[in-house]
């Protein structure tokens, strides 16, 4: 039986470049998720009345704006981002447009990660509407603007530390 070389070593070939391709997309599309996420926070600190809160302070009828949580998978980042968005898009405030439109490009990103590392489709496309949220704006729409943004940054400081451990599914 005569063994051909020639199939052989363009299989390898090819193989290689293909294992080498698929590599290249997941860096860039990690290193952009990074690059989204420090942009975001950038624009958070550009808002100075920010500045001013610390996320560890209790609020009262602010329990349901996420706070920190170490440790996020990327369905878990998902679902943060997603209740930060509507939480942003439900304020009148101009401060917040642009960071909305960030955070979903930043949930676009990291659906592509998710889809790069083989995880199951996130469950969170639908998140439960915050039925608190209507009553807290009338109330203190100030005040809901400065908790959200100052829990959203460090929300987001520790996604980016998240990143560079690779977190799971």
């Amino acid at each position: 039986m005569k063994m051909r070389w020639g199939p052989l070593c363009q299989f390898l070939w090819l193989w290689s470049y293909l294992s080498y391709t698929q590599a290249v997309p997941i860096q860039k599309v990690q290193d952009d998720t990074k690059t989204l996420i420090k942009t975001i926070i950038t624009r958070i600190n550009d808002i100075s009345h920010t500045q001013f809160v610390s996320s560890k302070q209790k609020v009262t009828g602010l329990d349901f704006i996420p706070g920190l949580h170490p440790g996020l998978s990327l369905s878990q980042m998902d679902q943060t981002l997603a209740i930060y968005q509507q939480i942003l898009t439900s304020l009148p405030s101009q401060n917040v447009v642009q960071i909305s439109n960030d955070l979903e490009n930043l949930q676009d990103l990291l659906h592509l990660l998710a889809t790069f590392r083989s995880c199951p489709p996130s469950q969170t496309n639908e998140v439960e509407t915050l039925e608190s949220l209507n009553g807290v704006l009338e109330a203190s729409l100030y005040s809901t603007e400065v908790v959200a943004l100052s829990r959203l940054q460090e929300s987001l400081q520790d996604m980016l530390k998240q990143l560079d451990l690779n977190p799971g599914c």
